[in-house]
């Protein structure tokens, strides 16, 4: 804990990214495929929310990244608001032997841009490593939306660690340029109001006891 609270006070920026997809479709696997070396195909029932935390480089800049997973919650088909709560970036997932799992991506794509209209989303078709002929095949929804697509397989490794390094990217670009830092600095100056306010009367009553 220690480690990572020194951590958080060297880092020059703090991005958060978020998982969303059907149930299943490998989201967990691939962020601990990126994670660490190695991968244990293994099922294991989580019901909260999962936070992992990775340091990357950006720009010889040090970038400290929340990558959140839904650990079980999309199995109601939406995500709880506080979620998508300054995300700034979402890598999208669905998996290549499942249709449904694909068709799927229009309805978590149009709740996510309910909360978060403008941040920056990839496509990611997981599991390719059961048939790579599907690298063959078209899947239009990213190019419609004018998206990133990846073909990747979280159980042979390829192309998940570029996967994440891009998404990072996207993300560290997207909070550095974004519209957001204008709802930062009007919920800041809320704060400070409130907080003057709770001040000011605090003396008010103290002044009235005496």
């Amino acid at each position: 804990m220690a480690a990572m609270e020194a951590d958080e006070c060297e880092a020059d920026e703090r991005v958060k990214i978020i998982c969303l997809g059907d149930s299943a479709v490998g989201k967990s696997k691939l962020v601990e495929r990126f994670l660490i070396d190695g991968y244990q195909p293994q099922q294991l029932s989580t019901y909260a929310l999962t936070l992992y935390k990775y340091k990357a480089t950006v720009d010889d800049k040090t970038v400290l990244v929340d990558i959140w997973d839904t650990a079980g919650q999309e199995r109601f088909n939406s995500m709880h608001p506080s979620y998508y709560h300054k995300a700034h970036a979402c890598v999208m997932v669905f998996d290549v032997q499942r249709k449904i799992t694909y068709k799927n991506l229009a309805s978590w794509y149009k709740e996510l841009r309910e909360y978060r209209p403008e941040i920056p989303c990839v496509i990611v078709a997981n599991k390719i490593d059961a048939d790579y002929k599907v690298t063959q095949k078209n899947f239009n929804f990213a190019k419609k939306q004018g998206l990133p697509f990846y073909f990747v397989s979280a159980a042979d490794g390829t192309n998940v660690v570029k996967l994440f390094r891009d998404a990072i990217k996207l993300a560290v670009s997207y909070k550095q340029n974004s519209k957001d830092f204008m709802d930062e600095v009007m919920r800041e100056l809320e704060n400070f109001e409130l907080e003057s306010k709770g001040v000011s009367s605090e003396e008010d009553d103290n002044s009235k006891s005496k």
